[in-house]
């Protein structure tokens, strides 16, 4: 009796030794790695920048051209748009007011400066440049925005954005262009670590 009882404690005990070895294998190969984890940083590649462009520029056509399919590519169902004014619209609502602008002098423009990817998540910064009328005058507002695009079905779509009004240029009144840089026309302020400098 006591002999038996002394070799089911070896059992035991050779089984519990075996476990304790296979759990921490089988949990450093179940475990997702650290730099995975962590979201990338707002990045200037070329390629992600150049992937967004594209798209910001089918939006703002879009809006110029007042074309319903047009938005819809580049629009989520699930926008949610807060502009200048801080007023707030859906994606139905940014269609409509598409629609019925009769502002023949409309021209938005956008320019992306850096993307942000988290996997099916992009955060896209830039600057913009709007013209349009108010209260019967032609002003030019610059800002910048902040575009929230989520891959849906192998397509980007927008589902957050929101602009900031920088600042509004009166008619016949032009922004200081330094002569080095052609491109500082649709950047006239400084966003703080995009700068060309930081695409490096």
């Amino acid at each position: 009796m006591a002999q038996e009882l002394f070799l089911l404690m070896n059992r035991f005990s050779a089984a519990l030794s075996a476990l304790l070895l296979i759990c921490p294998v089988a949990f450093a190969q179940g475990a997702v790695p650290t730099s995975a984890a962590v979201p990338s940083a707002a990045s200037t590649n070329s390629a992600q920048v150049g992937t967004f462009q594209e798209i910001e520029n089918k939006w703002s056509e879009a809006e110029n051209k007042h074309d319903q399919f047009g938005l819809d590519l580049v629009l989520s169902p699930l926008l949610v748009n807060v502009a200048e004014n801080g007023d707030i619209t859906t994606h139905n609502q940014q269609v409509v007011q598409a629609l019925n602008n009769s502002d023949k002098l409309y021209y938005l423009s956008q320019k992306v400066v850096a993307v942000r990817m988290l996997g099916d998540i992009a955060v896209v910064n830039g600057t913009y440049l709007l013209r349009h009328h108010v209260n019967q005058k032609l002003v030019t507002d610059r800002g910048v925005f902040t575009h929230v695009f989520e891959r849906q079905h192998g397509n980007w779509k927008c589902i957050n954005a929101q602009r900031t009004r920088v600042a509004e240029l009166a008619p016949g009144k032009k922004a200081q262009v330094d002569e080095k840089d052609s491109s500082a026309d649709n950047s006239p302020f400084h966003i703080p670590f995009f700068n060309r400098g930081d695409k490096k």
